[in-house]
């Protein structure tokens, strides 16, 4: 061990600088290396003991969130990370019926038009096909967009908390981990497939488990043949199927993206009832302890529904959901403080 010519004290700004993500949108986390998200997370660290007593970053910018789809978490932490860094937000969490959008906006000169007041927009919106040529069409013409969700392919800043929560579980060590994706409908699964992303970029192993007619999107197939990640996809298991699987892949955690289809949709009853084999429950968890020796994360993207996971979890040390809204602001304060940049 010797002494080198860059040990100085740490700077929070050369993290943020290193994310390369100033100025630009945030869509699919392949578009950044391990080393860029590494910086992120680094920063999100040095973070974490201000999420409640803030600092001025980014005072004097503004944030901007424009939800066309209903959010908690995702909506809500952002803007609070925007006010723990010192900034200002905007909000509009119905612009169907509340912003020009009502009046037949299209979604580009509504982006151009929001992009005067903010220097950050974060936005949910349920169709990727009309939000991506949208985004090539503005390109320096519009703040940064961060995707707060498009369509059901892609919730970054989801993967984002998702595997930063992983960072924080595993002390950094992606390369030795293995994460199952479970869900009947890995064809909608934006937050899994974020994660999936996420979780490749950083060298760990992704086990996806799902239903023969609702796999992987071929876009997210591609994408992680790519980056050479190590994947594989299992099919139509039922639970005992599922707890063996968890033993024999000695999984660190299973991922629970929830449910995209909402009550109204005719294909919520096919989902709940093929829900069923993907059930998990505290008995499985203990089976697969015995076999391997290790305690195996639930984790869930919230909400989560009636029939995915027995609720007895949340008082044990498989629960992982309710943790990761901890790490949720400095993740997104490190991720907004990039984008906008501070020097």
């Amino acid at each position: 061990m010797a002494i080198t010519a860059d040990f100085k004290a740490r700077d929070i700004r050369d993290h943020l600088d290193a994310t390369g993500m100033k100025g630009r949108n945030i869509t699919f986390l392949d578009d950044f290396s391990r080393e860029q998200i590494t910086h992120l997370f680094k920063a999100a660290e040095m973070l974490e003991p201000f999420m409640r007593t803030g600092l001025n970053l980014l005072e004097g910018k503004a944030l901007y969130t424009l939800f066309f789809q209903p959010s908690t978490r995702t909506r809500c932490s952002h803007e609070d990370a925007m006010i723990r860094l010192g900034g200002k937000v905007i909000t509009e969490a119905d612009p169907m019926h509340n912003s020009s959008a009502a009046k037949n906006e299209s979604l580009y000169d509504s982006l151009r038009v929001t992009s005067k007041y903010a220097d950050v927009i974060v936005m949910r919106h349920p169709d990727d096909g009309e939000v991506l040529p949208t985004l090539e069409r503005l390109g320096s013409d519009s703040s940064p967009i961060i995707s707060g969700g498009y369509g059901h392919v892609t919730h970054p800043t989801q993967g984002l908390l998702d595997s930063y929560t992983c960072y924080r579980a595993f002390d950094g060590n992606f390369d030795d981990m293995t994460v199952v994706i479970s869900s009947p409908d890995l064809s909608r699964a934006r937050s899994g497939q974020s994660f999936a992303l996420a979780l490749a970029n950083m060298g760990a192993k992704i086990v996806y488990t799902g239903t023969s007619e609702l796999r992987t999107p071929e876009v997210i197939r591609r994408k992680l043949n790519a980056m050479g990640a190590r994947w594989e996809e299992h099919v139509d298991l039922d639970r005992k199927q599922h707890e063996e699987l968890f033993a024999d892949v000695k999984a660190d955690l299973v991922y629970l993206p929830g449910c995209s289809v909402k009550k109204d949709d005719p294909n919520r009853e096919d989902f709940m009832r093929k829900l069923n084999n993907h059930y998990i429950s505290l008995e499985m968890l203990e089976n697969v302890k015995r076999k391997t020796g290790k305690t195996v994360g639930i984790h869930h993207s919230l909400p989560r529904n009636p029939g995915e996971f027995d609720d007895v979890i949340d008082q044990t040390a498989h629960e992982v959901y309710f943790k990761a809204i901890e790490f949720s602001v400095a993740v997104r304060m490190a991720l907004l403080a990039s984008v906008v940049g501070v020097n």
